[in-house]
């Protein structure tokens, strides 16, 4: 239950779970938490030898992420992927594990341990996203890896994350648009600095007679798939902010200083907000734009990145297709990107003249 369930090791000692027990087996003596801990301990070793014998020999590729927690802790975390001997593809977390920092020799070194400590030396590629620091560590395995056992040399080791590549054109892109997404933004982020902003909003959607479970959500920043979902569900509420900024004084006066925040008080403001305004028609025209074309591609998406401009909304459901199908765990990747890259050329250069830009 502790591995299968990702319960604590105290689970024995609570009080719920031991009269559950003992409704289903009065005789039940539970074990301390310490032979639980004990007994997980020794699964892990059997399961890793097991692992062991199976990526012995074997031809592996390796992805790997390094990340830094709120905490500002930074941890690596290593997998591998093979085709075993029924042709089934194959992946195994095999390192998870916290690194004093984000420097590409650092990496390559904890890879390279980690690779000896699972006797692994057959390795066909590593895909890592575009950060300087992943050059670095691949340099340093490369010359690590060299010898009997290496692929073509390690000619070819280095793969670029395919899905971090479209993230980044993603983001580049969303630049040329940023005032209407920062207004729209900003009307959200108006609508959940209070209740009693929200209950006006509220109003607003009854007499628009508007029907949805959904809530307008913010997105974070940095996060194109939470913009997209931010703009997303602000367009099926775009009569209701229209209403708003006719009927609540307070809405309107929210977008008139550049200096005025939530409370009334003044801050200095980021660049990216430097924008006065409510969202007007061509805001939710462009969020309609960009949310129709990239329905064509969430379908295939892994990561969903919400947009509420037309405009917008179209294009990103574009990359959040193939995002999601060049993501995929479970089947092979390397054969799907350049054909989607192809379908996804084809469809946004052949968008504009099908369709006016507004």
């Amino acid at each position: 239950m502790c591995i299968k369930d990702n319960q604590p090791f105290s689970i024995v000692d609570d009080e719920g779970f031991r009269e559950y027990s003992w409704g289903l087996n009065p005789m039940f003596k539970f074990p301390s938490r310490w032979t639980v801990a004990r007994d997980c301990w020794s699964v892990f070793r059997d399961e890793k030898k097991k692992l062991k014998g199976t990526l012995k020999d074997q031809t592996v590729s390796l992805t790997t992420d390094t990340w830094t927690s709120v905490q500002n802790f930074n941890y690596m975390c290593l997998t591998a992927h093979w085709v075993d001997d029924d042709w089934v593809l194959r992946k195994k977390i095999i390192n998870f594990c916290q690194v004093p920092n984000h420097k590409g020799e650092t990496i390559g070194k904890f890879v390279y341990k980690c690779l000896q400590e699972w006797g692994i030396d057959r390795i066909l590629t590593i895909t890592v996203d575009n950060a300087s620091s992943n050059d670095g560590a691949i340099r340093y395995l490369k010359k690590m890896l060299k010898g009997p056992h290496a692929i073509l040399d390690c000619k070819y080791l280095h793969l670029r994350c395919n899905a971090h590549i479209i993230n980044l054109v993603v983001k580049d892109g969303l630049e040329e648009q940023i005032d209407s997404i920062n207004r729209i933004r900003k009307a959200v982020r108006f609508l959940r600095s209070s209740s009693q902003r929200f209950l006006n909003f509220q109003d607003s959607v009854e007499k628009e007679n508007i029907k949805c479970k959904r809530k307008p959500c913010l997105d974070v920043e940095t996060r194109w798939n939470s913009t997209f979902l931010m703009l997303e569900t602000a367009l099926i509420y775009e009569k209701a902010f229209d209403r708003l900024q006719d009927v609540d004084f307070s809405y309107r006066s929210y977008f008139r200083s550049e200096d005025e925040d939530d409370e009334g008080s003044t801050r200095k403001r980021k660049k990216s907000e430097k924008v006065i305004g409510a969202p007007n028609t061509s805001d939710w025209e462009k969020a309609r734009y960009y949310s129709d074309y990239f329905t064509s591609m969430l379908r295939s998406i892994m990561i969903c990145f919400f947009f509420l401009d037309r405009l917008f909304m179209e294009f990103l459901r574009i990359f959040s297709n193939v995002t999601k199908k060049i993501s995929g765990s479970k089947y092979v990747t390397a054969n799907l990107l350049f054909g989607e890259l192809c379908t996804m050329h084809a469809t946004i250069d052949s968008y504009p003249r099908s369709n006016q830009k507004p």
